[in-house]
């Protein structure tokens, strides 16, 4: 190991998060900040630290040494993982601001030589029709890689590298938004994980009360559609007529990348109470036709962007099918996360779908002649106590609908959790009045819950039509959608 690497396994034992590392006290003299923040590359060539910069240039310069010293091609790959895992001993014990300095050399410094990716692209277009068009666009593909996925293949060499990555890109989250400079290396990450965690890589396995507690444990940690209470709200979703099902990865054998539970019922069901009663006896198995999804969780935040749900699925209602052959309805009970907040900011184009009688109707149930979109806000704010033929009632339905049906974001489903089952090829079946009244339901949908129906037949076609902008959804929620003017 050269000479930074030892600087660095002795850096180890010295850094605790929270202590200033062995230089850091070297630019005390420069107090007065540069503005705006010196770039990555202005600091290595610098000789003095500024104001909130965590290393020091000559500790930056030590530590892209060391990265460097991973991707050195004179050393196999099994000495490239021993010196990526020093880095990660450094890692753990380093501040955050220290980490962040990593983050960044990884992102800005480790980047594809621009002017060799333009020669061999310039090489490709020439090469185009000839002979010669094969070993060009292979050339042009090498040298567009960056070096920064070489960096992070090393770290994978190890068994607890890819765990290591996983959580520094979950702690690199919450800073893209305000450091654009990120952005590569965290995009890098995604690719990279797209790869390491294809669905191929996963095991499928149930999750039983039978299971380690510590991995029902991690049911209670990462629930994240309807808290887990008490243990026995876990053993009523994990009884006889449920089924618990998780993705795994080899080098996260503990940890379900995600999961989702299902109730086998004889009906679709309409409320999340019911499912969730600890003390409702098991359903009958033998009358068992449908099986509701009524909740489907990530567990790591650093796999953003990473898709698992379409594949779990899948294979989750292949392996219900094989175990129980008479279920033919498959269903999700859903919640509407985005509905309150869209309908407090489109109300007034909500109101404009409005015909006279309506509006009529309207007015005497807010008690004001021309209710402004305030107004009825105000009056449904609390929708539990809304009657069934209430205008009130109808104009929530008809939003909802709406919002569900027709409201798209970047030619995407609006709300996040249909934009996940509306692309797995689901379509919206059915609105469940107080389907969720609990404090969360209210506050997210005014208590909505929503089914999207997963039609085996028809998953395709409905793929095909929300590619086209037109969201799958059944007649009953048509019904409820505006009519269009002639």
């Amino acid at each position: 190991m050269n000479g930074t690497a030892t600087w660095l396994e002795r850096s180890v034992s010295r850094l605790r998060p929270g202590r200033k590392s062995p230089t850091q006290g070297e630019g005390d003299r420069a107090d007065a900040a540069a503005s705006p923040p010196r770039s990555t590359r202005e600091r290595l060539d610098a000789t003095l630290r500024q104001k909130d910069e965590a290393l020091s240039p000559r500790a930056l310069r030590r530590t892209l040494a060391e990265l460097k010293a991973v991707i050195d091609p004179s050393v196999s790959e099994v000495e490239g993982g021993r010196r990526a895992k020093v880095l990660q001993g450094w890692y753990e014990a380093a501040s955050p601001e220290e980490r962040r300095d990593l983050w960044l050399l990884m992102s800005e410094i480790f980047v594809a030589d621009p002017g060799k990716a333009k020669a061999a692209q310039a090489q490709f277009a020439a090469a185009l029709g000839t002979p010669d068009e094969a070993v060009a666009e292979v050339n042009y593909r090498r040298a567009t890689v960056s070096p920064r996925r070489r960096l992070l293949q090393r770290f994978s060499v190890y068994p607890e590298g890819i765990p290591f990555l996983v959580g520094m890109r979950a702690e690199m989250q919450s800073h893209l938004k305000t450091d654009k400079r990120l952005r590569a290396l965290d995009v890098e990450m995604e690719y990279m994980f797209s790869t390491w965690f294809d669905v191929g890589f996963l095991d499928l396995r149930r999750i039983s009360w039978d299971s380690p507690a510590s991995l029902v444990e991690k049911l209670i940690k990462y629930e994240a559609v309807h808290d887990i209470q008490s243990w026995a709200d876990v053993r009523n979703r994990l009884d006889s007529d449920r089924r618990c099902y998780g993705f795994f990865h080899p080098r996260l054998p503990g940890e379900p990348l995600i999961f989702v539970e299902v109730a086998l019922v004889d009906a679709m069901a309409d409320s999340i109470p019911p499912l969730l009663d600890e003390s409702a006896a098991a359903a009958d198995l033998d009358r068992a036709t449908t099986a509701i999804f009524y909740s489907i969780s990530n567990t790591q935040s650093g796999l953003r962007g990473v898709s698992f749900g379409d594949s779990l699925i899948k294979r989750v209602v292949e392996t219900l099918k094989d175990e129980f052959p008479k279920l033919k309805t498959f269903a999700t009970l859903s919640p509407i996360p985005g509905f309150r907040t869209w309908l407090g900011k489109n109300m007034a184009t909500h109101l404009a779908h409005f015909d006279d009688r309506q509006r009529g109707e309207l007015a005497r149930a807010v008690g004001v002649d021309t209710p402004a979109p305030a107004d009825v806000l105000a009056a449904i704010d609390k929708p539990l106590g809304l009657a069934p033929a209430s205008p009130l009632r109808h104009l929530l339905l008809t939003a909802a609908a709406r919002y569900l049906g027709s409201e798209m974001t970047d030619g995407k489903p609006a709300d996040p959790v249909a934009r996940f089952h509306l692309g797995n090829g689901a379509r919206v079946e059915r609105l469940n009045w107080a389907g969720d009244p609990s404090t969360k339901g209210l506050r997210q949908s005014y208590g909505l819950m929503v089914n999207y129906l997963y039609d085996l037949k028809r998953l395709d076609k409905h793929r095909a039509l929300l590619a086209q902008g037109k969201v799958p959804i059944s007649g009953d929620i048509e019904n409820l959608l505006p009519r269009k003017k002639s």
